[in-house]
């Protein structure tokens, strides 16, 4: 597929409204932080795309959470592709950027033919928020539903949220002329503003899992089908090519609804491990302990799953019993 030259507005999101029908969304668009993410691992095609499209789902819901926060997304399964993780770390001040790191477990002679998310089986969907030290961090998840990860997520805000939420994505590797191939996503997020007196929900759609359309229903309801069916005529190349920027795109859809854009918000790959850390996580382990993570040519390693940083430490400064005896 071909998708074009780096732009301006890649890696970014841009938050916007349209205040007629009570909405609010994301547009982002990702080039260099799959880069990032994805060079750091030798994932198979299939693999690849589900990191990218689950990236691009952080930052697109990240974008909403408070400076200094940690916003987390999770998927586990017994299929082939057993976990993704992604974290997306908030600016610690307003106007610098987000940072967004990814990485999935996998067996590979699992791998079969067919879709990306055919080789996701049952299991489930997480959201995580951090919002620092002295905060109980929250938590909400709900089953792996639909055909996509993206659908996951709708569930996941219709189910814990109450939050009626439509995703529009597109990802794929990008084929220029002499330039090595990249992985580039775009997409739209959309979500019903909530309102203080929300109506309770209608009752569950498919299965047990509740969907947007359970949630809204009269005026609301009406307002929601019609920018859903502004957002099914956006085209791939317009979510991820070079040639309509995002506020462009926000008037060929939403013209009628005189979108509000805001700051947009950058973001790039970022990891937060360090020898430091490797160490504190480590401090909680007895002598005894880490003798059996020493490898024969006496050191202890530790790899970060998420950037490929390797540690390679001396095992007699390491452990809550290094510097003590033992019984202090």
């Amino acid at each position: 597929m071909t998708f074009g030259s780096k732009i301006a507005w890649d890696d970014t999101v841009l938050p916007f409204q349209l205040d007629a029908p009570g909405t609010r969304g994301r547009v982002a668009r990702l080039d260099g932080v799959l880069d990032g993410i994805l060079k750091q691992h030798d994932y198979p095609a299939q693999v690849e795309a589900l990191v990218a499209e689950m990236a691009l789902l952080t930052a697109l819901i990240g974008q909403t959470v408070k400076l200094r926060w940690k916003l987390s997304l999770q998927v586990q399964s017994n299929g082939p592709v057993r976990m993704i993780a992604t974290d997306y770390f908030a600016p610690g001040e307003a106007g610098e950027p987000a940072r967004i790191r990814a990485y999935a477990g996998f067996d590979r002679d699992r791998l079969g033919p067919g879709r990306p998310f055919d080789q996701i089986g049952t299991g489930y969907f997480a959201i995580l928020i951090d919002q620092g030290r002295d905060m109980a961090p929250y938590q909400g998840i709900t089953p792996l539903t639909g055909a996509s990860l993206s659908a996951c997520a709708e569930a996941y805000f219709a189910q814990s949220e109450q939050l009626p939420t439509r995703f529009s994505l597109s990802f794929g590797k990008s084929a220029e002329p002499g330039v090595a191939e990249r992985w580039r996503a775009g997409g739209v997020m959309l979500q019903q503003l909530p309102k203080a007196s929300s109506p309770a929900a209608s009752g569950p759609g498919t299965g047990d899992i509740l969907t947007a359309t359970d949630l809204v229903d009269g005026e609301e309801g009406e307002n929601w089908n019609r920018v859903n069916l502004l957002l099914d005529t956006v085209e791939d190349m317009e979510l991820i090519g070079p040639v309509v920027p995002p506020t462009d795109l926000l008037v060929r859809l939403f013209h009628e609804e005189a979108p509000r854009v805001f700051d947009a918000q950058p973001v790039r790959f970022g990891c937060t491990c360090s020898e430091d850390r490797v160490r504190r996580s480590l401090s909680i382990y007895s002598a005894r302990d880490i003798a059996t993570m020493t490898t024969d040519e006496g050191r202890v390693t530790a790899d970060c799953q998420f950037c490929g940083a390797h540690y390679d430490l001396d095992p007699a400064t390491l452990g809550f019993e290094a510097g003590q005896g033992e019984g202090d």
